[in-house]
């Protein structure tokens, strides 16, 4: 959250009680919120790997965007009578439990803490929009090079690369169901990857070997994910360095 402005001490405090009271641990596979369910509580991924999704009724599955530490699974749950879509582990995940009461106190509010919970709604909104533009303008190629950049930039503003490597454990069926794809397909693509001397990957460690390059072929416009506003403090404003 602080990738949208800089907090007080107090907030911090704040944020860091909320966050540490109630957690919940989460399977590989298992909801963390089910699709037609609903919650007393907001789910703020701590650490692993997260997705929303949806299954159509033919069985086959839509992956909308994947969540990241720092990133709230449900934040407007107190709203809706039940969810939408479904939030599941991609690995084994960790989530902290903000109750409605909490949530609406602090959208609420006029300071901070309010517009940043509205700037991380407006960044996520901004992910699933361009998952609509892979699936109506980009080709194959381009998706996957834009799902892959995307994910660069985002861990590295959590601070989860090394060198422009970053973990990203999950399988190619994942990717396809993220991407529209077909497994083959995706598989094919992330080849013409590799041997363009894009990416590399080690296991589920994926190393972005020419990231102008990959932003290039991606068409990436980061505006998307409202970077700009990141000012203070220095060390958060820094780390997107020259990726947007």
């Amino acid at each position: 959250m602080e990738q949208f402005t800089a907090f007080s001490d107090a907030e911090r405090r704040r944020l860091d009680e909320l966050v540490s009271d109630r957690r919940e641990r989460h399977a590989i596979r298992e909801d963390i919120i089910a699709d037609g369910a609903h919650s007393p509580d907001c789910h703020v991924i701590l650490s692993g790997l997260a997705c929303r999704y949806k299954i159509l009724p033919d069985g086959t599955r839509q992956i909308m965007a994947f969540l990241i530490p720092g990133d709230l699974c449900d934040a407007e749950i107190f709203i809706l009578k039940v969810m939408d879509h479904g939030v599941a582990a991609m690995t084994p995940t960790v989530t902290a439990l903000v109750s409605a009461e909490d949530m609406k106190a602090m959208l609420r509010e006029t300071g901070c803490l309010g517009e940043a919970l509205w700037w991380g709604t407006m960044t996520d909104l901004g992910v699933l929009r361009e998952r609509i533009i892979d699936h109506g303008r980009r080709n194959a190629y381009e998706r996957i090079a834009h799902l892959l950049y995307e994910m660069l930039v985002r861990y590295r503003m959590v601070e989860l690369t090394r060198d422009d490597s970053f973990d990203f454990p999950i399988t190619q069926t994942d990717l396809a169901d993220a991407t529209g794809l077909t497994p083959v397909h995706a598989n094919r693509t992330l080849q013409k990857l590799r041997g363009d001397g894009l990416i590399e990957t080690s296991g589920k460690t994926i190393r972005v070997c020419d990231p102008p390059r990959l932003k290039d072929v991606a068409q990436f416009n980061g505006a998307y994910l409202h970077l700009d506003r990141v000012q203070e403090p220095a060390r958060v404003g820094q780390r997107p360095g020259d990726l947007v």
